[in-house]
């Protein structure tokens, strides 16, 4: 039995101002691959991610879709759910 895992985590600061966001890949609880959308590529984190993250890097469509995830993602997100976080009492 193993476990494969991606989480998507986005930080904010001053609202949408500045968000960063980031995709982690977990195999067994150990994180291998992620993207940083301040680095803008993929990074291995283990050897069991160089090779991921070297094929992601390579497939431009992948890099622009991962990019674009700031946007469609984090801040889309952001404007979804600021009114229940700000209002919950």
């Amino acid at each position: 039995v193993f476990l494969e895992m991606g989480e998507h985590e986005c930080q904010y600061l001053n609202g949408t101002e500045r968000v960063r966001y980031v995709n982690r890949y977990i195999h067994n609880r150990e994180q291998y691959a992620h993207f940083d959308s301040d680095v803008g590529l993929y990074v291995a984190d283990t050897p069991l991610g160089e090779p991921q993250a070297k094929y992601w890097n390579s497939q431009p469509e992948i890099l622009e879709d991962r990019r674009a995830s700031l946007d469609t993602f984090c801040r889309h997100n952001y404007q979804v759910f600021t009114p229940f976080v700000t209002e919950r009492k």
